[in-house]
């Protein structure tokens, strides 16, 4: 009698023998070359102001910066799906696109391949950076509230937002210029350069945002001015809504005054370029608050000429002893940490932006 073939077995795909773990390698196995050139394009497109400033660090910071900066950029437009700004996409799918966030940057981290440059450029530079998990999430948290439709409901929460999406990043700027990362008066100068910076957006970009469906203006502001929610863009509002811009400028004025008083510490090159962005970011503020109820006509900008006063005057800065001490700011970086991550800003969902 004659037995037929027993079950079959599955066979595996390869031979186990062949096969490999993968080796953990700082950029995803790509050259790094190529990943800061990738970067310097996503600079050059995305933002003008840190590209000229970008430009006067030494080589190895400055291609550092550009490497951070991408890994930014691609993340904003991830959490909004977009491409280098433009219409927001679809909020439905927000929270799977911070997931996916999070997910890339940490495999980024490990030194795994995440098949998107701009993440792969971010395990290249956290690794030559030291640049610690817990204040990559401190950036991501940031996106995810913009995700949950949140917007402030006072000065404390604004503030803890700004951290988020632009003072942790300016810690991280330390980090990639060489600053120690016990250093924490240097560390809190440049996360107050950074709330400067989004201060001095939020005030340019507050017609940009309502057409959004955004609005960043604390919502006791709003109620002190009279303004209802929602309603701040309309023409009778405008004089009320340039004082709140003014708020945010002079907000914008302390948190600078702060960084540049750090700016005295680094070395030469490095305090011509940061304070050099000083000039430029304050110099939108400033026009925010002197254009009044016109600042929402159109945005505000400076050209390439003002760039290049505001770098030349960077220069002069950064040779002359500082002009004056500067008070310290109310929000700095300890005390916007005492909140803990999970509790920055708040959500409502009867007032908050759809």
């Amino acid at each position: 009698m004659t037995h037929g073939p027993g079950p079959s077995r599955p066979r595996p795909l390869v031979t186990s023998g062949f096969i490999r773990e993968t080796i953990p390698q700082p950029g995803g196995m790509r050259q790094r070359q190529a990943l800061v050139n990738l970067a310097h394009d996503a600079i050059r497109r995305g933002s003008k102001s840190f590209a000229a400033a970008s430009r006067l660090f030494d080589r190895i910071t400055r291609e550092r910066a550009w490497l951070l900066y991408a890994w930014c950029r691609r993340c904003d437009d991830l959490a909004d799906d977009q491409d280098h700004g433009g219409a927001l996409g679809d909020h439905d799918e927000a929270h799977n696109r911070i997931k996916a966030i999070r997910v890339l940057t940490t495999r980024a981290m490990e030194g795994q391949p995440t098949a998107d440059p701009a993440f792969d450029s971010f395990g290249l530079v956290s690794g030559e950076s030291r640049i610690p998990a817990a204040l990559v999430e401190d950036v991501i948290a940031g996106f995810a509230l913009d995700a949950d439709g949140w917007r402030p409901r006072d000065q404390a929460d604004l503030m803890r937002y700004c951290y988020h999406v632009a003072g942790a990043v300016g810690v991280m700027m330390a980090l990639v210029m060489g600053i120690p990362p016990d250093d924490e008066d240097l560390l809190d100068r440049a996360c107050d350069l950074g709330i400067a910076f989004q201060l001095a957006n939020i005030a340019r970009d507050i017609a940009e945002d309502d057409a959004a469906g955004r609005c960043y203006l604390p919502l006791d502001w709003l109620a002190e001015m009279g303004i209802p929610p929602g309603r701040h863009m309309e023409p009778s509002f405008r004089p009320q809504l340039a004082e709140l811009a003014a708020r945010l400028a002079e907000l914008a004025q302390v948190h600078e005054d702060s960084a540049r008083i750090g700016a005295r510490r680094l070395r030469f090159r490095q305090r011509w370029a940061v304070l050099s962005a000083a000039e430029i970011y304050g110099a939108i503020a400033r026009k925010v608050q002197r254009l009044g109820p016109r600042a929402w006509d159109r945005r505000v900008s400076t050209s390439a000429l003002a760039k290049l006063g505001f770098v030349t005057k960077g220069l002069v800065q950064a040779i002359l002893p500082p002009r004056h001490s500067a008070a310290e700011p109310e929000w700095r970086r300890p005390r916007i940490g005492e909140a803990g991550p999970g509790s920055q800003g708040t959500m409502d969902p009867e007032t908050s932006s759809e």
